[in-house]
């Protein structure tokens, strides 16, 4: 049985498919990955945040893209946040977001 990825909302479904082409394109095989062969891909395509959350860590020549999600029951995945790097480290407000959304999410 194969995953079933989902967005939290339309805004971050949204936020996502308004990346540059290749970085969006890079989320994409990374996605079809994960509907195939699950979320725990390991580096370089998927890295655990902790506490339950993990990133798929897309990459383009326009730049680096971060999707945050989690799993919950029944095989789905569910993209909490998604933003365009353009620092070193995440940006502790995106983790807070992503975790936030979390909560309403897991049972």
């Amino acid at each position: 049985m194969s995953y079933r990825i989902e967005f939290f909302n339309e805004g971050v479904a949204a936020e996502v498919m308004g990346w540059p082409a290749g970085i969006r394109a890079s989320f994409s095989r990374i996605a079809e990955r994960m509907i195939e062969h699950g979320p725990n891909l390991g580096l370089p395509y998927t890295r655990a945040m902790g506490d339950g959350l993990f990133e798929i860590r897309a990459k383009g020549q326009e730049g680096i893209g971060r999707a945050l999600f989690c799993t919950v029951v029944g095989k789905r995945v569910v993209v909490l946040h998604g933003f365009i790097k353009k620092t070193e480290q995440t940006p502790l407000r995106a983790l807070d977001t992503a975790r936030r959304r979390m909560k309403e999410v897991r049972p």
